[in-house]
């Protein structure tokens, strides 16, 4: 195994020499973010659950309490009250999630037509977290003309068996990938790092299956253990293990954009975490602590806030971000 400082020395200055030393910090005002660098303006990117708290999988280091911070949907209806209510708010756009049915999807179809609609009406940005996914499902998505699409890819047999409890395989995941990439829509994988009880179990395998379908860009997170989970008194990936992790991705994707994602540990871990994935080159990240925005400063990065998803990362990228200053 690469010593730790190579790798992330080889990784960072790939992303630099791909993308300028730039960064953009992340903080989506379904969590409330304030230091002395920035203050999130409310409702500029909320999440909504179309499932309100319901999710039909029981995963071990969820159990649908992820869902519970998010604002409930649970009919078309529903959805677009929302969403028009959100549109008269000034609000730049929303993530659209809830939990899964037994085969690992989340249950979007009932929503589609009013999805188009909210996209006909309004300026809101839609990214849509979907689950497993099949092609016909990519396709009417894509026709809605939602912005992103949004998935967890796990590289485990063990770990879907385990902690998701599905019975399903990595093939699918890779089949859902192969879906989106065919359906010409915009996605952004997300990988866990740490899923598995805390340690690497398919992570480099899900970055090697991402490669492979050329998404727009990806996001890195880490397991949380969750009070009044059965994970609860598991222990978090390591920062150094996220690290490799992000290294790995930037030199199996040299030049697709990478954010770290707000489900990471807090405190000393996410300081810690957040100062190797700068010196990893990573191009956006979450909720940033004040350590790592020190860090990128330290290092000369340009360094902007921005009060949407990290997923949008892929839309500054293509609005020329991170071309602004190349090196």
């Amino acid at each position: 195994m690469m010593d730790l400082a190579a790798l992330l020395s080889q990784s960072g200055q790939t992303s630099w020499s791909n993308f300028g030393r730039r960064i953009r910090f992340y903080a989506p005002s379904f969590t409330r973010y304030q230091n002395k660098s920035y203050s999130a303006p409310v409702n500029a990117f909320p999440s909504i659950s179309i499932t309100g708290n319901s999710c039909g999988l029981g995963c071990k280091h969820c159990q649908g309490k992820l869902l519970q911070t998010m604002i409930p949907a649970l009919t078309p209806k529903d959805l677009l009250k929302v969403a028009r209510d959100l549109s008269s708010k000034g609000c730049g756009g929303c993530l659209i999630s809830g939990g899964c049915l037994s085969d690992g999807s989340v249950p979007l179809k009932p929503f589609i037509k009013i999805l188009k609609q909210i996209k006909r009406e309004t300026k809101l940005t839609v990214v849509i977290h979907t689950g497993i996914v099949k092609a016909e499902t990519a396709r009417q998505l894509a026709d809605a003309g939602v912005d992103e699409v949004l998935i967890d890819i796990i590289g485990s047999d063990e770990t879907i068996k385990d902690i998701y409890r599905l019975n399903t395989t990595v093939r699918d995941y890779e089949a859902s990938l192969e879906s989106l990439e065919a359906a010409k829509i915009v996605f952004i994988p997300h990988v866990i790092v740490g899923l598995h009880y805390g340690r690497l179990l398919g992570e480099y395998t899900a970055l090697e299956m991402i490669s492979r379908h050329k998404p727009q860009g990806l996001v890195v997170i880490a397991l949380i253990p969750i009070k009044g989970t059965p994970m609860e008194t598991s222990s978090p990936p390591v920062p150094e293990d996220i690290a490799r992790v992000i290294a790995h991705a930037r030199i199996v994707m040299p030049k697709t954009p990478i954010a770290l994602g707000c489900m990471r540990p807090v405190g000393a871990h996410r300081a810690t975490t957040d100062i190797l994935a700068i010196d990893a080159g990573i191009n956006g990240i979450a909720f940033p602590s004040e350590e790592g925005i020190q860090h990128a400063e330290a290092l000369g990065l340009a360094a902007s806030f921005s009060p949407t998803c990290c997923c949008q990362v892929f839309d500054d990228f293509r609005k020329g971000f991170f071309e602004s200053n190349h090196q």
